[in-house]
């Protein structure tokens, strides 16, 4: 396995790890949604859900539409 490959690996292994990530890609599996509907389920703010959501697009796991 080459570097770029691991690095890939270890990007999305990282994002998986937290629990509030895998809930928003399940959200996702279901059909598009924006970042406030992805927010609505957690006791959290836009921008924090904001940076899990920019996790998860840098591991390749889901690509955000403007």
């Amino acid at each position: 396995m080459d570097c770029q490959t691991t690095a890939m690996l270890d990007r999305s292994f990282a994002a998986l790890a937290d629990p509030t990530r895998r809930a928003i890609l399940l959200q996702l599996a279901q059909g598009e949604a924006g970042v406030m509907e992805l927010a609505a389920p957690f006791e959290m703010s836009q921008p924090a859900v904001t940076r899990h959501i920019k996790v998860l697009t840098d591991a390749g796991l889901i690509k955000r539409r403007s």
